[in-house]
């Protein structure tokens, strides 16, 4: 097989896309291709490169879930073919760089996935409460009377508080389900906007608070006291930062 004719093949190949017969006597031609084979390497590093770019929306957790829930692996009806040379090549290449980045990366990426699991589970689930025909659990400011829904439903204790002279007036609460795990959700209002307070129980160390935005909704996240907190909305950060700092206090 002429290299040049083997050019066609390339992408095909690298992409599992030629026939058994095919894909046999092309790997027979990277065995004496230095050429080929290095283009396969290139393949590989710029594919890494595309997904540590993150060049994706992430499914949600929960979104995942429902899909492993439906579907189940199919197990493959051959063995896998032994591996070239090229491919350990290409894996040991793959590893270096990877290593680099995440050193240099590590603690952006931990904030990162952080963002695109818990938080935008959370953010997602608080655009949907804005939603026409969205329901709240308990509609009231009265402390007491929340208090005593989440009781009945719950059995880790609810810090209701209502700031309203604070500038941040108890709507009421309701239940979710975020990760998997059942959250109580505290609705406040400032100024019109609408703000919940998503809270679980953790056992996870206290943390000092975390702030970030997703789809034009910002959040801050914080641990105390075996609670774990995260309130979310579409207004101004220092907003959130100041409600974050009395329900720290009332804690």
């Amino acid at each position: 097989m002429r290299c040049n004719f083997s050019d066609s093949l390339l992408q095909e190949y690298f992409d599992d896309e030629l026939t058994a017969n095919t894909a046999e006597e092309f790997e027979r031609h990277l065995r004496h291709c230095a050429r080929c084979a290095t283009e396969l390497v290139d393949l590989d590093l710029l594919r890494d490169r595309l997904h540590l770019a993150q060049l994706y929306e992430p499914a949600t957790a929960s979104l995942r879930w429902r899909i492993n829930a439906r579907f189940h692996p199919i197990a493959p009806k051959t063995p896998a073919s032994k591996p070239l040379p090229w491919h350990w090549m290409a894996a040991a290449a793959a590893l270096l760089f990877i290593a680099i980045v995440l050193a240099k990366l590590g603690p952006r990426l931990q904030v990162d996935d952080y963002q695109a699991e818990l938080a935008g589970e959370i953010v997602d689930s608080h655009m949907h409460s804005l939603q026409p025909g969205s329901t709240m659990g308990v509609a009231s400011s009265d402390e007491r009377m929340v208090t005593s829904w989440f009781e009945a439903k719950l059995k880790f204790a609810v810090p209701v508080r209502d700031f309203a002279n604070e500038g941040f007036a108890l709507k009421g609460g309701r239940l979710d389900v975020i990760e998997g795990r059942s959250v109580a959700v505290l609705a406040y209002e400032r100024d019109g906007h609408p703000i919940n307070v998503f809270m679980w129980r953790t056992r996870e160390p206290e943390t000092s608070a975390r702030t970030g935005s997703r789809q034009g909704f910002q959040w801050v996240d914080w641990r105390k006291g075996k609670m774990e907190f995260c309130v979310v909305s579409d207004t101004k950060v220092a907003d959130l930062e100041r409600l974050h700092e009395l329900i720290d206090s009332s804690t």
